[in-house]
Parts: structure tokens; sequence; C-alpha cells
């Protein structure tokens, strides 16, 4: 455990110091984009030197390391605002969007995978895999377009987009207004988990061990679910993870077409005014929970198979 904690810290400080660097190659002036056509020679060297922008690249990046590490990712260059502050206020609305996602497809996709496997051959095993292999193919915003218009605009179950003004202080709304972004992003998650639910199980009911639990006279569900549902999740639970991270990618499209003011939103925003601080603040930080989720899947895959505790 110690060895991948420092691995994680490496591997964080590595992601920290190429953000840092690949976002200094993009063209443009952070203090030309503020100024505008009041930039003066002389007001341009006053912000960059208000903003350290003056100093080394090395400097730069370990006075923001720095500041990183106690949690205070700067202010921003175009507006002013704290950075730190406003990621906080937009993860309370797209934390919840990726749990709720990451939980709908985990109660949906795993058991339909593992009764797909039991099912094999079958007609309804067949079907099963098709509609993962399906749910694969279709983009992610089309889904969400197909879910407006069905439960929004033509049965107006469920807002067609938004967030309640006041937040999660407005929880029935909050909760309501986040039903089919969820559902969109669980949708194309569960199709990938039960396609691995569905071939690990598989392996599991070709095994000697779960072949003698039939033999003992247990059904094909009972001997997987008292032998064989901790095996299949090994490799269920490292596409869990790997998924968890996408979902961030997967979040900037569903944020922008349900029009939600969380993380992706704002990204897409500081991206087209050039706001590079915010930029390297807002992708340092989910780059950091990519890394972070990945060590504890790493955890967990231990608990759930010891014989890999020697590989983390």
């Amino acid at each position: 455990m110690l060895r991948r904690l420092a691995l994680l810290v490496m591997s964080l400080v590595v992601s920290s110091a190429l953000v840092f660097l690949l976002l200094r190659l993009l063209p443009g002036d952070i203090a030309q984009a503020k100024l505008g056509i009041y930039g003066t020679p002389e007001a341009l060297e006053q912000l960059r030197a208000e903003y350290n922008l003056d100093k080394s690249l090395p400097v730069q990046y370990l006075n923001w390391l720095s500041g990183a590490v106690r949690g205070d990712l700067g202010l921003s260059v175009l507006t002013g605002v704290d950075i730190t502050h406003e990621l906080v206020a937009k993860s309370t609305l797209t934390l919840p969007l990726i749990g709720f996602a990451s939980f709908f497809a985990i109660i949906i996709a795993v058991p339909l995978g593992m009764l797909a496997a039991l099912r094999f051959r079958k007609w309804d095993g067949v079907a099963t895999s098709v509609v993962s292999q399906l749910g694969i193919a279709v983009p992610t915003f089309w889904v969400g377009v197909i879910l407006i218009t069905i439960f929004a605009v033509r049965n107006q179950v469920f807002p067609s987009g938004g967030f309640p003004y006041e937040g999660w202080a407005n929880f029935p709304a909050a909760i309501s207004s986040l039903i089919l972004p969820a559902s969109t992003l669980a949708l194309a998650q569960g199709a990938v988990l039960m396609r691995f639910a569905r071939s690990a199980t598989i392996d599991v009911i070709q095994q000697d061990y779960f072949r003698t639990a039939r033999a003992t006279g247990l059904s094909r569900l009972q001997a997987l679910r008292v032998h064989g549902v901790r095996n299949a999740m090994v490799p269920v639970v490292s596409v869990l993870g790997m998924q968890i991270s996408t979902l961030i990618v997967g979040a900037i499209i569903v944020e922008s077409v349900f029009a939600l003011p969380g993380v992706g939103q704002m990204l897409l925003q500081d991206v087209n005014v050039r706001d590079y601080t915010k930029v390297q603040g807002t992708v340092a930080v989910t780059t950091a929970f990519v890394f972070v989720i990945s060590f504890v899947i790493d955890l967990v895959l231990g608990i759930l198979n010891p014989r890999t505790r020697q590989k983390i």
C-alpha cells in the first residue's frame, strides 16, 4: 500500500507538471487577453508581475504547486474569482451527477450482465448482449437528446435541462434535474459494464469449482451467488474504475446537452475565453481525481482478489 501511495504521489506531481507546461505551449498571452485593447506595454508588464508571469517557468510552477498543495489554485486572471472556491461550488453538481450515473449503471448493468451469461446462447441472453452492444455504439449526446424528447418534451416527466437556482436547498427539484443527465451517462457506462460482467461470469461458470458446486445440487444462479460473484467482480471493478474516470469527459458533454452549470460546462467556457489559469486548476484537479480513483480501485481489487496484493 505504501508503494502504491508513493506511486500515486509521483503520478500527481508529474501530471501537474505536464498540465502546467502544456498550457504554456498554447498560443496567446494571458495578460493581453485580460487587458485587451488597453494593453499598453507598461500595463502588460505590471499585470505579468502581479501574476508572477514574468518569472521563469520552474519558479512559476513551484509557486503554483505549493499553493495547490494547500488547496489554493489561485485567482482567475480574467475574472479575478477564487478558482478553488468556484471549482468546489461546481463540483457539488458534477460529483453527484457522476455518482448517480455510476450507481444506476452498477445496479442495472452488473445483474443483467450476469443474467446474460447464465442464459448464454438463449434468446434472452443474446438479446441482452445485443442491447449492450447498441449502448456502446450510440453516442452519448444522441441518447441525451432522445431522453429529453421522450421524458421532457412529450411527457413532461422531468425537466429538459438546467439546475434550480437555489441549488441543493431545493432538493426535490435538484434530484429531478439530474435524473435524465445521470441516466444518459449511466446508459453508456452500463453498456460497457454489462459486457464485462457477462464475459467475466461466463469465465467463472466454466471453472472446475463452479461445476463442483453444481454437482452438489445447487442451481446455476445459486452456485454463482455463493461461489462465483466475488471472482466475477474482479474484472468488473477494474473496468468500473476506468469508467468512472471517463465519466468526467462524458460529464462535459452531458452538462452541455442539459445546460447544467457544473465543472464540465465551466471548463468549456474557460477554454473558449482562454482563461488558462482556471483551465490549469480544473484539469489538474480532475486529473488528480482520476489517479485517486485508480488508487482506490487497486485497493478494492486487493480485497476481492488476495493474489493481486503482491502486485499493488
